[in-house]
């Protein structure tokens, strides 16, 4: 089968899924339509194949970083060209094009330092597109519409910004999803969950947390106080309430007594500001701690959001809000809370990297969300 009339039968079949009742791979009050996301995830095992290009230079192509705040996308770039499942090297049979470059590296090799100048990344980006248009033919088949890229670094969505096309037809996996700016296309671009990685060896190290009743602590921040949002946090809250554990960075004299990590384990809300941009690694962590994360980034979409139902495991404020942040929290019923807390557990595994991805990790999630939304621009006609 061609890969457009594929395509547009597994949209068919979307459209009209058989309904989930009880299946025990996938918890449904996490999802806003279960019944959705199991028969597409099933599509895409069947069917997805996706063309990896190799051309570019290292190290800003085919160059994952595996440590530090933008590891997604270079665990996703590792693991996607580890992969035969979905891969192919007939670009005939491919539904997705991927172009596997890094952002991080683009900055690290480009960026002139405190030059506040991101044109040469975003020019070298567009040299590069514009050079597999010319040497292939898959790119002008559809403006770029069945290509992706994977972008963790807050700059990810400026790098697109000369290229017409692939600013806005390619589908961009970014973690800064910002809906403001009109770079992030909703419907078209992928929310990527930024995760912090410490120790590629172990990437799943502290994972897990306390029960409900060991969480003594309503509400804890601790960060840098970098954006427009962490400084009104810290001026509303910081110091001020002993439920609410909001500081800058970490102060010694409290590090001293209990880590940042045994915060977040006994804490019933993480608090999650956006920092420069509006996505935050917080979020992740929260869920790697088993803490339900409280959001307050105006204008983020949410990882996954075309298929998850952050109200059933977070709670999002609205920057306005945060001098009521207490009264909000204290809001949220025993009951509730605990409903939440357990959607916060069910939910980790579709968050963790395994350097030999599982069914339903954040490897298949990302690339089931890049597959959904490509799906979203397929066109049927009207029988």
């Amino acid at each position: 089968m061609a890969p457009e009339e594929a395509l547009r039968l597994a949209k068919r079949e979307i459209q009209n899924p058989p309904v989930v009742l009880d299946d025990p791979d996938l918890y449904a009050p996490l999802f806003k339509n279960v019944s959705v996301f199991k028969r597409s995830y099933e599509l895409m095992e069947r069917m997805l194949k996706v063309y990896i290009y190799q051309d570019g230079p290292t190290p800003i192509f085919h160059t994952p970083e595996l440590r530090g705040i933008y590891a997604s996308e270079g665990w996703f770039m590792k693991l996607m060209e580890e992969n035969r499942q979905y891969t192919t090297r007939d670009p005939s049979k491919a539904h997705l094009f991927y172009l596997p470059y890094s952002a991080r590296q683009l900055e690290l090799a480009l960026y002139v330092p405190n030059s506040h100048n991101l044109r040469p990344l975003s020019l070298f980006l567009r040299d590069y597109v514009n050079g597999i248009a010319a040497m292939f033919p898959f790119w002008n088949k559809t403006r770029g519409a069945d290509h992706f890229l994977v972008a963790c670094h807050d700059w990810g969505p400026y790098t697109t910004t000369q290229h017409e096309e692939l600013c806005k037809n390619t589908i961009k996996a970014l973690c800064n999803s910002d809906a403001s700016e009109g770079i992030f296309i909703r419907g078209r671009d992928v929310s990527l969950p930024e995760t912090t990685i410490r120790d590629p060896k172990k990437p799943l190290r502290y994972v897990g947390g306390n029960r409900v009743s060991q969480r003594s602590i309503l509400a804890f921040f601790a960060g840098n106080m970098h954006g427009r949002v962490r400084p009104i946090l810290l001026k509303y809250w910081g110091d001020k309430d002993e439920d609410m554990r909001i500081y800058g960075p970490l102060p010694n004299r409290v590090s001293r007594q209990m880590s940042y990590v045994q915060h977040m384990k006994a804490s019933k809300f993480c608090i999650c500001p956006m920092g420069y941009e509006v996505n935050s690694p917080r979020i992740v962590e929260s869920i790697y701690y088993e803490c339900v994360p409280v959001i307050i980034a105006d204008n983020f979409v949410l990882p996954f959001e075309e298929l998850l139902d952050w109200s059933a495991f977070s709670v999002v404020v609205a920057e306005k809000d945060i001098p009521n942040l207490k009264n909000i929290l204290l809001g949220i019923s025993l009951r509730r809370y605990i409903r939440m807390h357990t959607c916060v557990q069910k939910l980790q595994k579709h968050f963790l990297w395994h350097a030999k991805p599982l069914k339903h990790d954040i490897f298949h999630m990302i690339l089931h969300s890049i597959w959904f939304n490509r799906l979203n621009q397929i066109q049927l006609q009207q029988e």
